[in-house]
């Protein structure tokens, strides 16, 4: 994900903090800067402390998801830390409802264990504070304290599980309620399900939000109803592609250069051509990729012409024509690559892109609907 940098690396998954993740800490601040008003900047750290130890949680929560995915061999490329959340990046769909429903309860367990172990370890504790209060939670939440920190991290991690086992698509709780629909119909049925009980439920929360005037609610509300829409285009785009080879959808024509060929042939080639990859052969072995960013690099940081061997890139994914369109896909979100060079046994026959795999998804969704209209006009007239 843009805007965001690299924490830490746990289990060869990168956690990394979009740069709008600052803006909670601003808020935890702010809000117990308010709660003190006798010390407002140790309110302040306060607030910043919490949000902090939140955020660890959310991460562990995350690592539950990630841990659970390469247990079933599904590689995870990254954990991304957002004011609404955590994201981790799980290259590919599991291939069985059972290993989907197995991650997605992964990551509320782990805030399940946590409160768990809070309660175990500081449960007198938390009893006591709570009685100290006599019965008036928000007094007992205004006063910064190690009790208040641990009875807040409690709650939140109860109310993070919670909030996630909502069956609303795509929460934890929508992934398992998908996986257990999956058991009895198709995956692309049960996401169409999933989803529109989701988007049901993110207006339902907007709703809310607006009346109690909750923005947060609001922008969870959002995220849930296009987060669905979303998964519902990525379940029929897998569904379309997985029917096609990638041996059917590489270009037979492409341009390609040799290893004496200059960044200037490639800038004639850019300009006369819609063609942004090129394949550097050697005979007829491919040695190398350029494409239209490290010319554009190239033309920003040298001043001479200089050969496309110095500017390719030597290591790319390779995948066999007889692959299907979907696992081209999977293996461009595992290995974060945009293209891929399409092989025929030992023979290369060329490369298929990002790029193309969206035209040939937008396409089959065409002629899908084509034939779906067809279908419609032949059984109207016997209506």
């Amino acid at each position: 994900m843009g805007w965001s940098f690299r924490i830490a690396k746990v289990r060869g998954i990168d956690i990394k903090i979009h740069v709008t993740f600052f803006l909670i800490l601003l808020l935890g601040a702010l809000q117990w800067a308010n709660n003190v008003p006798d010390s407002p900047l140790d309110g302040a750290l306060f607030g910043v402390a919490l949000m902090t130890l939140l955020f660890t949680c959310v991460t562990l929560h995350e690592l539950g998801h990630s841990i659970a995915a390469q247990c079933f061999g599904i590689p995870v490329r990254e954990i991304v830390l957002t004011p609404l959340g955590g994201i981790a990046m799980i290259t590919r769909q599991p291939e069985k409802p059972l290993h989907e429903l197995i991650i997605a309860v992964a990551g509320p367990a782990v805030n399940v264990l946590i409160a768990i172990l809070l309660f175990l370890v500081t449960g007198a504790t938390m009893h006591a504070t709570i009685l100290d209060a006599r019965g008036s939670l928000g007094e007992l939440f205004s006063r910064p304290s190690l009790e208040v920190m641990l009875l807040w991290l409690f709650a939140a991690n109860i109310s993070l599980a919670a909030f996630n086992m909502i069956p609303a698509f795509p929460l934890d709780g929508g992934r398992v309620l998908r996986a257990v629909l999956a058991m009895f119909m198709s995956f692309s049925s049960a996401t169409t399900i999933a989803a529109t009980i989701g988007q049901i439920a993110a207006i339902g929360l907007g709703v809310l939000g607006f009346i109690n005037g909750n923005f947060i609610l609001i922008l969870i509300a959002v995220f849930i109803f296009f987060g669905a829409g979303q998964e519902t285009a990525q379940a029929a785009s897998r569904a379309a592609l997985r029917a096609r080879r990638v041996g059917d959808a590489y270009n037979r024509y492409a341009l390609t250069l040799s290893i004496g060929d200059r960044v200037s042939r490639v800038v004639d080639y850019l300009l006369t051509s819609y063609q942004p990859d090129f394949a550097v052969m050697q005979g007829g072995e491919i040695i190398g990729i350029v494409t239209r960013r490290d010319v554009f690099n190239a033309l920003a940081t040298h001043s001479r012409d200089v050969y496309v061997t110095e500017i390719m890139r030597r290591d790319f994914p390779t995948v066999q024509a007889s692959a299907s369109l979907d696992e081209v896909a999977s293996l461009m979100a595992e290995r974060g690559e945009r293209i891929v060079a399409v092989f025929n046994g030992a023979d290369y026959l060329g490369l298929v892109s990002l790029e193309d795999l969206n035209e040939a998804f937008a396409v089959l969704a065409f002629l899908d609907k084509q034939q779906q209209l067809k279908a419609q006009q032949g059984v109207a007239p016997s209506s």
